[in-house]
């Protein structure tokens, strides 16, 4: 009969996956002339991508869920542009002068491609209405109009007046114009005027005329002024009206020309505001007149009121925008309006700046959703945006009044685009349990998966991507050998033999440096050689922690033995993470065990240095012993278990199995192997499951076992389960083909047993107990006899 190392020993070939070159019919994949782009494993994300793109309802936008690495960005990029070459060119969108109240800019939508030239003929026409009314007003024939105009005025003026004179001398009196009035003065009969003598000389009687008379001719003086000041009025006021019509005559025609050539009726009533606000202001077109100090008269009249703000111009594109903005801010998504360094200079309609909305509209924007969230803001206004269909452009400070005078109110702005967010699957699962409206808006996930079946369709494709990268970042061509090299290394990062990693940016980054070694060389390919040095070298700019760890066992600093034997002591495995890479080492557990019913003491527990996943491990422990040893009675055991020299976190169950040998080595006082080290965790029933990063673990106790002396019996037991996920290294698949190095894969606590302690674990009898020569005969009789001396 197989004894349990025998049996549970894993062959060679079990070891790891490899990718045989022949089956590739090429040399170099230079040879390779299919350059597909599409996503290699990614049938769901690519499915889902598909009918999320193509559905133009409201609220199906779209989140790309997945690991870093996976491409999902470019490919959100890429098939973005292909869905927007089969969409038209949204509208151009530009900002106007609001004539009715200059704080509340007006938006205009035009056809694609219009704005540039409109603004443009807007530019054009008010230089040449500056030019043409200033020459119409200063015509020969207008200013003799005016001229007219003024003397039939001055005419009537002056006929108004000699009537008055010639009234007050009939009656005597003569006129007199002073600095600050007109007086009516009495006569004498010789018509000279009265002095002070002859007045007083003059009886009562003519002395009550002259005064009766004057105040009369007063009264006529004053309302020949009063409709003198009217009439000066009147002519202004028919001088400028024949300005006005004089400018209105000569730029109706330039206005009407525009009119023809932009059918817009947002346009028209621009183009008509905005003459008739010319015709308002058209001494301010006329050449600047210099002050008697020699500068220019001060006026807040701006001719910027007439320029076109373009906000987005789409003139240069055929098809609808893709925009990605990797820095998601409020200002970068809505835009801004500008204002002075002090936050309250004025500011106007054309200070206004556009954001990736508007870039975007009409339609596809990608966005990073981590980077989204960091913005709150951001967020909340991009959310109101998509859910309300138009982007508003807010300003700080905009529910309060300090500054209310300054900012801008700018009409919104209508928008329909279709948003791809790109996030982790933990964020997208936050977001649907907490935001209502997130669930609102996306309801297209886009999941990206970190593995692909390993299969010669799949493994050919991949070879296909690599060319693919190769010659886009014209890197030299791999040779077949090469490739298959990589098909290991894509195999061993998703950490299954019938698997490949399809998060491409570790391959992609491993065959830059491949090609940086094969340029040293002078090699015009990339062979597998230099897929290895590349490999190694990477792992060694990342290795001082690792070789830290094994220069203190090797000094002896840290204490793990590698051969012999000893009771309630076993090697196990941990793995430690050092950012960008990961290694693995032994570390050694320790177990004593005394009567009593205080349980299992976890020393690291209790010093707070493992974690919830450990507890739970070692709960699972006392489940089994108690149903394995004691299931009708109490169990009557105290035990303290602890990893030896491990000052740090100690979490997960991957060392449950681990544990219990240890506790059931000092239950039996029978002793454990030193040249073994245990990994897996452990169910209530005594099955041995799955752990995580099996290869760096066995790899860890590997080259421990080296630097101290391969003694031909040391090597690493795993769980069954795990031998699916071997992808080691060639060094230690050649160790154990040659015999100095063993792996077994166990499905039991007590096959594990077996191998460690070189006795039979044991099964229970009829009557209730197991064998006296057996492991768990020699722990059951331990148990018995602490419960009589605890009940002692």
């Amino acid at each position: 009969m197989q004894t349990a190392e025998m049996r549970c020993k894993l062959p060679v070939s079990a070891l790891a996956e490899r990718c045989d070159p022949r089956m590739f019919s090429f040399h170099t994949t230079k040879e390779l002339t299919d350059r597909t782009q599409g996503m290699i494993g990614q049938e769901r994300a690519v499915k889902a991508m598909e009918m999320g793109l193509d559905i133009q309802e409201e609220n199906y936008h779209m989140f790309l869920t997945g690991a870093s690495g996976l491409g999902k960005t470019t490919y959100a990029r890429r098939k973005a542009k292909e869905a927007a070459e089969k969409r038209p060119a949204p509208a151009d969108w530009i900002y106007t002068y609001s004539f009715e109240d200059p704080r509340r800019p007006k938006v205009i939508s035009l056809p694609a491609g219009m704005a540039v030239p409109f603004a443009k003929d807007i530019k054009e026409l008010i230089e040449d209405l500056q030019e043409e009314i200033a020459t119409t007003l200063r015509s020969k024939s207008f200013e003799r109009k005016k001229v007219a105009m003024a003397e039939k005025h001055e005419k009537a003026i002056n006929e108004h007046w000699e009537k008055l004179e010639e009234e007050a001398s009939v009656k005597g009196f003569a006129l007199e114009k002073t600095e600050e009035d007109i007086v009516a003065v009495p006569l004498k009969e010789d018509g000279e005027p009265h002095s002070d003598e002859s007045y007083n000389e003059l009886s009562k009687s003519r002395q009550d005329y002259i005064m009766e008379e004057s105040q009369t001719i007063t009264r006529q003086v004053n309302d020949f002024l009063r409709q003198k000041q009217v009439a000066k009025r009147v002519l202004r006021r028919q001088l400028r009206e024949a300005d006005e019509q004089m400018v209105q005559t000569s730029i109706q025609g330039f206005i009407a020309t525009l009119k023809d050539e932009y059918i817009n009726e947002s346009l028209h009533n621009f183009l008509s505001d905005m003459e008739k606000d010319i015709i308002q202001h058209w001494q301010e077109f006329l050449p600047v007149k210099e002050t008697q100090e020699g500068r220019p008269p001060v006026s807040t009249f701006s001719f910027r009121r007439y320029e076109i703000n373009i906000l987005v111009d789409n003139s240069d594109t055929s098809a609808a925008p893709v925009v990605y903005e990797s820095h998601p801010t409020y200002v970068n998504l809505f835009g801004k309006v500008e204002i002075g360094r002090n936050g309250g200079s004025p500011t106007d309609f054309s200070h206004i700046r556009g954001g990736a909305l508007h870039r975007a509209n009409g339609g596809f924007l990608i966005l990073h959703a981590a980077e989204l969230m960091s913005h709150p803001f951001a967020w909340k206004a991009l959310k109101r945006a998509m859910r309300m269909g138009y982007i508003r452009l807010e300003t700080p400070y905009e529910d309060s009044d300090i500054f209310a005078s300054t900012y801008l109110e700018p009409e919104p702005v209508p928008f329909q685009a279709k948003v791809l967010l790109v996030g982790t699957n933990a964020l997208y699962q936050k977001l649907q349990k907490e935001d209502e409206t997130f669930r609102k808006l996306f309801k297209v996930k886009v999941d990206f998966t970190t593995m692909m079946e390993r299969t010669k369709e799949n493994i050919w494709q991949y070879a296909t991507f690599l060319a693919c990268f190769c010659e886009n970042k014209r890197l030299r061509p791999l040779a077949s050998e090469a490739v298959a090299r990589l098909i290991d290394y894509s195999t061993r990062e998703a950490g299954h033999q019938r698997k490949l990693s399809i998060k491409f940016h570790e391959v992609t980054s491993l065959l830059i440096e491949a090609d940086y070694w094969a340029a040293q060389e002078q090699s015009a390919i990339i062979e597998q050689a230099h897929v290895h040095a590349a490999l190694k070298e990477t792992n060694y700019r990342s290795a001082q922690p690792e070789a830290a760890i094994h220069e203190s066992i090797e000094d002896g600093t840290i204490n793990i033995a590698t051969s012999g034997e000893k009771v309630g002591q076993i090697n196990a495995l941990v793995v430690a993470h050092t950012g960008d890479y990961s290694f693995g080492y032994p570390t050694r557990v320790t177990a004593r065990t005394y009567a009593g019913s205080g349980g299992i003491v976890n020393i690291d527990r209790e010093s707070q240095l493992t974690g919830a996943f450990h507890t739970k491990g070692l709960h699972t422990l006392t489940s089994y012993l108690q149903a394995e040893f004691a299931s009708d009675r109490p169990l009557p055991l105290a035990a303290s278990i602890t990893f030896e020299q491990s000052y740090h976190l100690v979490d997960g169950d991957s060392a449950s199995s681990t544990e219990l040998y240890a506790l059931l080595s000092s239950l039996a006082e029978v002793p454990l192997r030193q040249d073994i080290a245990v990994t897996g965790a452990v169910n209530q029933f005594g099955d041995v499951q799955a752990i995580g990063e099996v290869n760096e673990k066995i790899e860890g106790f590997y080259y421990v076992c080296k630097k101290q002396g391969l003694t031909k019996t040391q090597g690493v037991i795993i769980p069954t389960q795990n031998a699916k996920h071997l992808m080691l290294r060639n060094e230690i698949r050649r160790a154990v083909e040659a015999g100095d190095f063993h792996i077994w894969a166990v499905n039991t606590v007590k096959e594990g047993m077996e191998i460690l302690m070189s006795e039979h674990a044991g099964e229970v009898g009829e009557n209730g107990f197991y064998a006296s020569n057996t492991v768990y005969g020699n722990v059951q009789q331990r148990l018995m006899e602490m419960a009589e001396k605890h009940q002692e």
